[in-house]
């Protein structure tokens, strides 16, 4: 019997081992395959503290960036946080909107705009300034002033366009002050003789005639004009931008052609008072001989 129930032992272990084994191995199996997919899953999520990581260097980019700037310029670069303040003109409502329409205007015709510019500034300036004589208006002097402004425009505008390219340093006070002074020494000189010669011409003065209104004229404008016009070029080339700025100085311009124009008709009246003494003297000289011809006829 003892025999009997260790053969069954053994026949029933022999049965069973293999058949528990088989089930542990593929139960392991399972557990590592579905252990595998766990950990591939886990790997391909991105972590809590590497999203953290990664926004707290791009913060610090960002704040590197804004500090730092543009080396050329010394602006800061915009950001999508940045808020970009307007100039004044575009936060005055209406008034943006004619700045607008000049600037729209300025980049598509430059050249025509500044045409047109100029002729509205010279006929303002004469217009006051024949209102300030107290004189009769006088057509042909406005048409003579328009001219004048109309020739002058381009030249004009080419020339600040280009003090605003040139002359640029490190130092902001040097670049400025050196564009006060030469634009005061070269080109004030030659736009005050062009426009005073201009009126002459104009006029029906001969050449030499134009030339003493030059003399007589362009000193006293030029010591008035260094009173205004450093203060209003430096201001212009500081805080207004550079496609508004013929449309500034044009503003202050209306002033300075009034006063120009009131200038010029003094000059020409001074001249006319010159020429009158001689004319007068001559006909004094020819009035004697006509009243001896008649005494003598009476005696």
């Amino acid at each position: 019997m003892y025999r009997v129930s260790n053969q069954l032992q053994e026949m029933v272990e022999a049965e069973l081992v293999p058949a528990y084994y088989c089930t542990t191995i593929s139960k392991m199996s399972v557990f590592a395959c579905t252990a595998g997919r766990l950990t591939l899953r886990r790997a391909a999520r991105p972590q809590a503290s590497s999203l953290t990581k990664r926004s707290k260097s791009s913060a610090v980019e960002k704040t590197s960036l804004e500090s730092a700037g543009d080396a050329t310029t010394g602006r800061t670069i915009p950001t999508p946080d940045t808020i970009l303040q307007q100039p004044l003109w575009r936060r005055l409502g209406p008034v943006s909107k004619v700045f607008n329409a000049y600037g729209r205007a300025q980049k598509q015709r430059t050249y025509a705009t500044q045409f047109c510019t100029s002729l509205v500034i010279y006929f303002c300036g004469d217009l006051s300034a024949q209102a300030i004589g107290g004189e009769d208006y006088n057509a042909w002097r406005t048409v003579r002033n328009v001219v004048i402004g109309g020739l002058c425009s381009i030249p004009s505008y080419n020339w600040f366009m280009y003090l605003g390219r040139s002359f640029n340093y490190p130092s902001k006070i040097l670049s400025l002050a050196t564009k006060v002074v030469i634009n005061q020494i070269a080109f004030a000189p030659l736009f005050i003789s062009y426009f005073f010669g201009m009126q002459a011409l104009l006029s029906g003065d001969t050449f030499a005639e134009a030339w003493e209104r030059i003399k007589r004229t362009v000193p006293v404008s030029f010591v008035n004009s260094c009173k205004l016009w450093p203060a209003v070029t430096a201001f212009n080339f500081t805080y207004v931008h550079p496609q508004y700025r013929a449309l500034f100085a044009g503003l202050i311009a209306i002033g300075w052609q009034s006063y120009l124009s009131w200038l010029n008709q003094r000059a020409a009246d001074e001249e006319r008072a010159e020429k009158c003494p001689e004319a007068l003297s001559s006909e004094g000289q020819a009035a004697p001989t006509g009243r001896d011809a008649v005494v003598d006829v009476n005696e």
